[in-house]
């Protein structure tokens, strides 16, 4: 470790007294030379960002270093001062976050966000060549007619765009460490891959060293030189690569790569019977902007759907960002209204539906969303959520407890739970609870929207194998939403796939990834990380 741009030597981070556990890592060793990408794994909780933030002095209050170096280039983080700190961050150890909404400021135009962090550590330079140095970052990040982008604000940029500009930001000062912390976990494939693509490349020119911290196994296999697997703060195993993913030593690693969903495909059912739910003809067409500051722009998000769904089937429809998945979701429980075409629910039209029949209907037909955090009131206790649907609709305060507590129980958190706030439960926990909530009121059919893309592969697959569990529990018919071709594998009986609001193709969930007919599926089908390892997998299984 002594030639190691980044060495951490039994690091203890210890925690506050009321926290679940002592610490949040406890002597963790891990190394990172030059030109080298160290991939940080595990589930969430297990330490990984807190580790990244430790290296930048970043702790959270009360979380503080009670032992162990982290030496950077010879020089120990824990013993420098505020002002010595700033010195690197931004400068020579450079950070992208998960999401870029939250880590730019929407009130300050991309570029002079850019050119800010330059300022900050060349104050001498002057403003044409700042100017000159952002549009070449942005250039070099991909990101189209840099001149003009730069006076872009955040909300104008897509979910890639923005995670561009942060990476332009991290390489404004040439560091010599990056540290990525899940910067693709909330991005479509196919925009995940053109991020994997140039952080690797970036790193390469460059010969940066980066610790890409990712719950996402085939991340790891497409990207990483070695892994370190962390869990509940401690390293279960590293080592090179290959070694890892292709021989683990340890169990909890084999599970990781066993939770990956995307090994099987559903059993796709057969039924004669009337479809539960069919659209047909449905269009739905937004114009955003107007005016001299915002020009008009009109988004294409339905673009005469057709499709049913089979009852007791799971369809799950996959697109990149902005194909019109979430608004198809939206539009059958009529959230958003269509601008036309037909919504047919047991033969009815929802778009005809008034008062008490809608309100009838959204008791059959519940939804899921993606962020189990803003699902939840903050402010109820989890027991209260789950118990207002079936009030709502005349069941006694008495009867909706005891509902609520056998849902709790059936989602595997327990009665116990009741009582408890939102806060106090992790984000896979959450999307129980929310799942729990939804079937409260005892529905025919289920949409889930992105339900389990924020989660951690091993809770994901807890929760994925929850709702199969339940789909046949209650003969539930779903629509499962998700940019995760391998969650949609695992899950759904039929796919239908879409770009720009339209479908362009459909098939059962096997043939669709044996035989795609569509130049799209394809493409989708090639950008989803670490396919060739997961394919090597299956076929060592299967033989």
């Amino acid at each position: 470790m002594s030639d190691a741009l980044l060495s951490i030597e039994d690091l203890v981070l210890a925690l506050p007294e009321a926290a679940d556990r002592a610490h949040a890592v406890d002597r963790v060793s891990l190394s990172i030379q030059p030109n080298e990408i160290l991939c940080l794994v595990g589930e969430s909780g297990s330490g990984k960002s807190m580790t990244a933030h430790a290296i930048l002095g970043l702790l959270p209050p009360k979380v503080r270093a009670a032992a162990g170096k982290i030496r950077f280039r010879g020089e120990d983080v824990l013993a420098l001062s505020e002002k010595q700190l700033r010195r690197l961050r931004g400068g020579e150890i450079a950070m992208i976050f998960q999401e870029p909404m939250t880590a730019l400021n929407p009130l300050a135009q991309v570029g002079r966000q850019v050119a800010e962090t330059i300022e900050t550590h060349d104050p001498g330079l002057s403003a044409s060549a700042i100017d000159a140095r952002v549009q070449e970052l942005f250039t070099q990040v991909g990101l189209p007619d840099p001149k003009a982008l730069a006076k872009a604000y955040p909300f104008q940029l897509s979910g890639g765009q923005r995670q561009r500009v942060m990476i332009a930001i991290a390489l404004s000062n040439n560091p010599k460490l990056l540290i990525a912390d899940e910067p693709t976990t909330a991005l479509d494939v196919t925009t995940q891959r053109q991020i994997l693509d140039l952080i690797k490349s970036l790193q390469e020119q460059r010969g940066m060293g980066v610790l890409f911290i990712t719950h996402d196994i085939g991340v790891v296999a497409d990207i990483a030189d070695r892994v370190c697997v962390l869990r509940h703060g401690k390293v279960v195993e590293q080592g090179a690569a290959a070694q890892v993913l292709h021989h683990p030593r340890e169990a909890y690693t084999r599970t990781l790569l066993d939770a990956v969903p995307g090994h099987g495909s559903a059993a796709a059912t057969q039924s004669d019977e009337e479809p539960l739910l069919q659209i047909k003809g449905l269009q739905k067409t937004f114009t955003t902007g107007s005016g001299l500051f915002a020009p008009k722009r009109t988004v294409v998000a339905a673009k005469g759907i057709d499709l049913s769904i089979a009852r007791g089937d799971t369809l799950a429809v996959v697109g990149e960002s902005g194909s019109g998945k979430s608004t198809l979701a939206r539009m059958v429980l009529r959230l958003i209204e269509p601008d036309g075409g037909e919504v047919l629910f047991n033969g009815t039209d929802v778009r005809g539906l008034k008062r008490e029949a809608l309100r009838q209907f959204r008791r059959q037909a519940q939804i899921v969303f993606q962020d189990p955090y803003a699902s939840l009131d903050p402010r109820l206790k989890v027991g209260e959520s789950i118990m207002r649907g079936p009030m709502a609709f005349g069941t006694s305060r008495a009867e909706a407890r005891a509902s609520a507590e056998k849902w709790l129980e059936r989602v595997g958190l327990g009665k116990a739970a009741l009582d408890r706030f939102p806060h106090e439960f992790s984000g896979g926990q959450r999307q129980r609870i929310c799942i729990a909530r939804a079937l409260a009121l005892d529905p025919s059919f289920l949409i889930a929207d992105e339900a389990v893309s924020a989660l951690d592969v091993s809770v994901q697959a807890q929760v994925l194998e929850l709702l199969s569990e339940l789909k046949a529990e209650m003969g539930l018919t779903m629509l499962f939403i998700t940019h995760d071709l391998r969650v949609a594998r695992e899950i759904a009986d039929r796919i239908v796939v879409m770009q720009r609001g339209a479908i362009v193709e459909e098939a059962r969930a096997a043939d669709l990834f044996d035989a795609p007919q569509s130049d799209y599926t394809r493409r989708l089908l090639e950008a989803v990380p670490g396919r060739d390892f997961f394919a090597g997998r299956q076929m060592q299984t299967a033989g």
